[in-house]
């Protein structure tokens, strides 16, 4: 998007034939919190939803600046383009998991 002025990100995945349910439990098995969530003129219950909401503040206070999102994107893009691929999610997870240890949580 080029930046934002808000901690938050909603993302339709209506073009992706994902929704916001799967992109939620898939992004947790590779260690990627988001939230499900609806998005304007949504088809899905709120239950499952369109869309998915990233938020910033979590991975801010853990040290990253935006040159670390370009890297949690390519994490999603991962996950998300390859949504039915156990082992990439698990590879990635891994990935995750390593990468973050550079952004502990207590200092």
């Amino acid at each position: 998007s080029n930046g934002t002025d808000n901690h938050l990100m909603l993302i339709d995945l209506r073009n992706k034939n994902i929704t916001g349910k799967t992109a939620e439990n898939t992004l947790v098995k590779a260690g990627i919190t988001i939230n499900k969530n609806m998005v304007p003129f949504d088809d899905q219950s709120p239950f499952i939803t369109s869309g998915m909401r990233i938020g910033t503040a979590a991975i801010t206070t853990r040290g990253m600046k935006e040159k670390d999102m370009k890297k949690v994107v390519d994490f999603i893009d991962l996950v998300l383009t390859n949504i039915e691929d156990e082992k990439i999610i698990e590879q990635t997870k891994k990935e995750v998991n390593l990468w973050v240890k550079n952004f502990p949580l207590y200092t």
